[in-house]
């Protein structure tokens, strides 16, 4: 029986079905086998030599497929301030499917890279969100926590035909060259786990940190890798853990952890309530506890909200006039585009403030 498979760009054929095992996850279970074993120590030279190897391929995947900011900038029809929407929507409908938390970092992965390339229209935004999400959920979680077309209409209250979501996750697999392998901040906190020993606590609030961030535009265009370091050590303090991490910090790496800091003072309430439960360690409670007991200095903060008006590069656009005549496949004529949102000519959105 032939089956679909994927590795970290593309799909691929196997002779018998099993469950996608990513670069990042073999990382994960081989840095385990080498905290746990009490083997020779040829099996930790072996072990450390497959490392070596896979964690020059995530590096490397890490740089490629990382998002341009100052791209998204130029963008004529979407602007920052309507990210908090989308996010909203995404996380909401993350949390109702009950999926993995690399799967958030993945959509939102996609959906910027995407921006960074291609023109999106307004009315467009949340099919995109949604799209993304769906590719998402295929590279990362098991078949059956994969949401149909029916359910991906039915979050976006009808405003977009079934059809859609499959022809706009096809024109993303297209614009991204179906590279998919992004190692995602979530990877990296699991890294952290196993190499530093932090607590489950500790983790939780990093990622939630790390969702935090993703509202943000001074976040966009961060490795994950030094965001997960960012958000670690920024738990460690909140939670009076004593830090493990004596390595060198940049001063990049310092505005950062300082946009961080900040920005955690006012979370959106949607991601806030989602890890106030008990199962999330009330962290976004403590969080909320430890800040309100801090003096925010604004002064150094980077406003990540407005265009940068020294960037004089292009997206690459897929419609050269707005006046262009669309075919009845949502097609562009002479020109790859994204599909048509139904009636966004004539339609206002009123369920979604995109």
């Amino acid at each position: 029986m032939v089956c679909c498979q994927w590795n970290d760009t593309f799909p691929v054929e196997c002779d018998e079905p099993q469950h996608h095992i990513s670069t990042q996850a073999a990382v994960l279970t081989r840095v385990g086998q080498q905290q746990d074993t009490n083997s020779a120590e040829s099996s930790h030279l072996a072990i450390n030599e497959y490392l070596d190897d896979m964690m020059q391929h995530i590096r490397h995947m890490e740089n490629a497929t990382l998002p341009d900011a100052s791209m998204i900038d130029t963008q004529p029809y979407i602007q920052w301030y309507m990210r908090p929407y989308l996010i909203d929507f995404l996380i909401e409908a993350h949390t109702e499917l009950g999926l993995l938390p690399e799967t958030l970092f993945l959509t939102m992965n996609l959906v910027d890279r995407y921006c960074s390339k291609r023109v999106v229209y307004k009315e467009q935004y949340q099919l995109l969100g949604c799209a993304a999400l769906l590719i998402a959920t295929k590279y990362t979680e098991k078949k059956d926590r994969i949401p149909s077309s029916i359910e991906l209409h039915d979050f976006c209250c009808g405003l977009y035909a079934h059809g859609m979501f499959a022809r706009m996750e096809m024109h993303i697999l297209e614009s991204l060259d179906w590279t998919i392998g992004h190692p995602t901040v979530d990877f990296f906190s699991q890294l952290n786990v196993l190499l530093g020993g932090d607590d489950q606590e500790v983790a939780v609030l990093a990622v939630y940190l790390c969702e935090i961030a993703l509202y943000h535009r001074a976040f966009v265009s961060i490795k994950p890798s030094v965001m997960a370091r960012s958000a670690f050590a920024h738990a460690r303090t909140v939670l009076g853990r004593i830090s493990n991490d004596d390595g060198y910090w940049g001063q990049t790496e310092v505005l950062d952890r300082t946009n961080l800091w900040h920005y955690s003072c006012n979370p959106s309430p949607t991601v806030a309530h989602k890890y106030s439960s008990e199962r999330f360690f009330r962290v976004s409670k403590k969080l909320a506890q430890f800040m309100a007991g801090q003096v925010i200095t604004p002064h150094d903060l980077v406003d990540v909200n407005k265009y940068d008006g020294d960037s004089t590069e292009k997206v690459e656009t897929c419609v050269s006039s707005s006046s262009q005549s669309w075919n009845d496949s949502g097609q562009l004529y002479n020109f790859p585009t994204p599909p048509l949102t139904p009636g966004s000519k004539h339609t206002t959105v009123e369920h979604h403030q995109f």
